[in-house]
Order: structure tokens, then sequence, then C-alpha cells
């Protein structure tokens, strides 16, 4: 049965995470994945995907020990960023790093240990690149913080607060993993033939490049600039539906509902930035547009999804629009490489059909 894109077609079995639109939900392995967002660290998180269970207190030191110690970049990696042209985006930039890890600690079959080896070096590989574009010196990663706490400080080089790392963190939590996505897929249909994990990971960042799959949050962000402030917002949101154009952050593929991820994502804003004259217009905006969008579609359920959150996150926390889909992959490799363990277990190489609707050979 021929369908375009593969959608709805099942094409494999997985213990890692579970989505229903319908209703909502996103379960990380058996848990709501807004409630470990909201409870737990990014590498308790992590430790669930990777392993299927929440870790004890030994088990999360050693989680967190583990990915201090990888996050430093080998000489050569560094010198490589160094040399590439400063038109290559970031997103460019760790496909390219990423893929020059790979060497014989990555054969098959993926570890935990190869994961958290390449989960532990994409923030620094962002913040190197980062800096060094801003023609500042890059920051060595600090072995006394979290992962994303680290990655804040490599950015900035000051120490972040605590409100804004747990921002930042929720954040990461909520985009570590999301079924089978293109991404996702595309990671698992590399490791299908039995290459490496960076392979696998690097595949993966590819297709997470593409604006149908990374861009969004920026998007928003273009959105919001372009309003300006809440007495343009009705004009504006009117116009653009009177188009036949899409809201950027609103609505799902998926999710038919509330998506999970930007209420929990919401929550957090608000405790980072009550105050905020661009959240405020970021609310005012979610409100204006849901009304317009029952008016102008109605039944087609239509609400805020992860992406206008995230975008009114980043903003808060003075992450650039540049490093939106960067900061989503440095997390979504927890949920890759999840993904490329479990199709390493019982391995069945990916290879679907085509239907031929070219022209066949004349008979004479």
């Amino acid at each position: 049965m021929f369908q375009p894109g593969l959608k709805g077609v099942i094409a494999a079995k997985s213990s890692i995470s579970y989505i229903n639109g319908a209703k909502g939900q996103l379960v990380y392995r058996g848990f709501a994945a807004n409630e470990i967002a909201l409870r737990f660290s990014f590498e308790e998180a992590a430790h669930l995907l990777w392993y299927g269970k929440l870790p004890n207190d030994k088990e999360r030191e050693v989680m967190e020990n583990k990915l201090k110690t990888k996050r430093e970049l080998p000489i050569y990696i560094q010198r490589m960023i160094d040399l590439l042209p400063e038109n290559i985006d970031m997103m460019g930039v760790i496909r390219t790093a990423v893929s020059a890890l790979g060497n014989s600690r990555f054969s098959w079959k993926p570890t935990v240990d190869q994961a958290i080896e390449l989960t532990a070096m994409i923030p620094t590989i962002i913040a190197y690149r980062q800096r060094k574009l801003a023609g500042q010196e890059p920051i060595e990663p600090n072995l006394y913080y979290n992962h994303v706490e680290n990655y804040l400080y490599m950015l900035s080089g000051q120490i972040p607060s605590s409100i804004h790392v747990k921002g930042l963190e929720t954040y990461m939590i909520l985009t570590l993993e999301h079924g089978m996505n293109a991404s996702t897929f595309s990671a698992r249909v590399t490791a299908s033939t039995e290459s490496d994990l960076v392979s696998a990971i690097t595949s993966a960042i590819g297709t997470m490049k593409g604006p149908l799959h990374g861009g969004a949050p920026s998007d928003v962000t273009k959105m919001l600039n372009d309003i300006e402030k809440k007495e343009n917002a009705e004009r504006w949101l009117k116009e653009k539906l009177e188009r036949g154009e899409r809201l950027m952050g609103f609505g799902h593929r998926v999710y038919k509902t509330k998506d999970p991820r930007a209420i929990a994502l919401r929550t957090k804003a608000l405790e980072i930035g009550k105050d905020d004259p661009w959240l405020s217009l970021a609310l005012y905006v979610e409100e204006t547009a849901i009304r317009l969008l029952e008016e102008y579609k109605p039944g087609r359920k239509l609400y805020t999804n992860v992406e206008f959150y995230a975008a009114a996150l980043m903003r808060s926390l003075q992450i650039e629009d540049e490093l939106f889909t960067p900061t989503f992959t440095a997390a979504r490799v927890v949920g890759w490489s999840a993904h490329v363990i479990e199709q390493a277990k019982h391995n069945v190489l990916f290879r679907p059909e085509s239907y031929y609707i070219g022209d066949l050979p004349k008979t004479r």
C-alpha cells in the first residue's frame, strides 16, 4: 500500500516514548514527560531514556560525572571548526564536527557510553563556534556545573542563575524525545545498516536542519518581532489568516488538543519573566491567536505548541535565534541515541519500496 511520506505506517516497535495526540499525552518510558521536565534534571531524564528507569542517587551521580568528563573537544575538532567559513550555519557546523568524531570508539554496536560522549560534546561544539564568531575566546567546560548549567556558562561566560538553568533544562527535557519523527527515523534507518552511532546521529542532525522539522521557534520570534506590540496583534494575525497563511507556534501534526510540552514550558517561562515585556506580548498574541483560529478555522483544534513558548523562553534567556535549532539538537541527541541503541537490539534493515511511475521500454 502506497502512503506518501509513510504517513501512518508503523515502522518499528519502541518502548522509549508514547504520544497520544487526541489526549495531549507525551510519555517517556511510562512517565508523563511534562512531569519529568518539571521535577527532574536533564541527567535524570537522559538516564530514563537510555536505561529505561529513573536513576537512584548513585546512578545519577555516575551519569552526571560521565557527562562532565566527556565535554572537552579534541584539539583537531577545535581546529576544524576554526577553519570552517563563517557563512556555514550552526547546524552545518554541528553536523561536520559530530561526523569527524567517528572513530573506533563508536563502532557497532552502539552503547550508552557512546551516547553520553556525543551528548556531552554537542553543547561545547555550539558554544565554541558561537563565541569564535563573536570574536570572543571560547570558554572551557566547567566540571562543577551540571549539563545545562555548563551550556549556559560556556555561551555567556557568566554564572547562570538557577531559575534560568531550570528554564532551559525544562525545555531541553521536553525536547529530548518525540517518537518516530523525521530525524529519529533517519537515525534508525542509518543504524539499521549496522553503521556506527556517529553516522546515525549525523543523519539525524542533517534531517533536523530542514526548516520543516527544526526551525519553528525562530519563526515564532520573527512573528512576534513583526507584531511588535499588543495593539498590532489582532490586525496582523487576521491578515495572515485571511491570506490563508499559517500562524507559527500554533497547531501540531500530532497533537489535536493542548501540547503537554507547551503547558509545562509556559509555566516555566512565567516563572522566569513575569514582568518581561516580550513574554507579556507572547501571552497576548497567544490569547488573540487562539480566539481568531477558532473563528477562522472552526473545529480544527489549533492550540499553542511547544515552539511558541520555546521562543518566548529562549528570548528571556537571551539565547540568540540562530541557536534555537542547535539547542533543540543538543537535547534531541538523547532520544536519537536511545532509538539507535533500541534498533540495534533487534535490528532489521529498513528497505521500503517505491512505486514506479516512469516509462517502460517500448516493445517492438
